[in-house]
């Protein structure tokens, strides 16, 4: 998990600063500790790799045990990683628990998402909506749910908004001019369109996007746009966004779309409860 390690060594700067007052001065130089991190939760699990790093950085000489591989389903009560080390494993113990509580809190969440798309055709996807400097490690976590990853920045994937489209005076000439441009320059780079009526689907199909997402539409419109789209071509994508919840993935699921994106799946998961319990050796 070295990938991680810029946003690893920031985290603990942030909470270590110029040193653990606390352990260095009531914990008697010498000490080795045992510890046991188990959840309190169901959910799936993620973070072990990043946790076992985190302690590898900050409390140089532990040992770490992982017992419950990053995507595991557990149950509360479940031993996930077991540390053996000085006394400085206190000093990594919060951010190693922090990244595993939110990393498995987002994996719970995508594999929730999932469980309501199975057996459809349709995939669920996250979103930009991530904690900023850690969009890596989040994403990393929905695939370990069972989720798939969006464009991972502005940089590997061209999304036209309603504010492009606006910018672009609504028309689709204009629109399928730039689209040339970015294609001549950016060639293999994918282009997603985003339409939010009926009209404007109708009026933008013809320009050839690779996926078009359809934005806080109503359900009977969302219906026939597909149909159109499908008619249109089968290479086109057709990504349904829009404040989706369970209810509704599961319920758009039968539409026949290939992706729902969900920012909650990010911005909305609640951190799994895992607590680190420690015996002095």
């Amino acid at each position: 998990m070295k990938e991680f390690d810029g946003v690893i060594k920031a985290a603990l700067k942030e909470d270590i600063g110029t040193g653990d007052v606390t352990t260095r001065f009531f914990v008697p130089l010498g000490t080795r500790f045992y510890g046991e991190m188990r959840t309190r939760d169901v959910g799936v699990f993620c973070g072990g790799e990043v946790a076992k790093r985190v302690f590898a950085l900050a409390a140089p000489g532990s040992r770490v045990t992982i017992v419950k591989k990053d995507g595991a389903r557990v149950k509360k009560g479940d031993v996930l990683m077991k540390v053996e080390g000085p006394a400085s494993i206190l000093t990594a113990e919060r951010t190693a628990l922090n990244f595993m509580q939110h990393m498995s809190g987002v994996a719970t969440k995508a594999a929730q998402f999932a469980a309501v798309l199975k057996g459809s055709r349709t995939k669920i996807y996250d979103t930009r909506k991530t904690l900023p400097g850690l969009r890596r490690i989040e994403k990393y976590a929905v695939r370990c749910g069972g989720g798939s990853n969006h464009r991972l920045g502005l940089y590997d994937m061209a999304m036209i908004k309603d504010n492009h489209v606006a910018f672009a005076g609504n028309s689709a000439e204009v629109l399928g001019a730039r689209m040339a441009a970015m294609r001549k320059a950016k060639p293999g780079l994918k282009i997603e369109l985003e339409v939010d009526t009926l009209a404007q689907l109708k009026a933008f199909l013809p320009l050839g996007a690779d996926v078009i997402m359809l934005d806080n539409m109503a359900y009977a419109d969302m219906k026939q746009a597909i149909a159109l789209i499908r008619a249109f071509g089968k290479k086109t994508e057709v990504e349904i966004s829009g404040g989706v919840d369970l209810k509704m993935a599961a319920r758009y699921a039968k539409l026949g779309a290939d992706r729902i994106s969900a920012g909650s799946i990010t911005s909305g998961a609640r951190p799994l409860d895992i607590s680190f319990e420690v015996t002095t050796k």
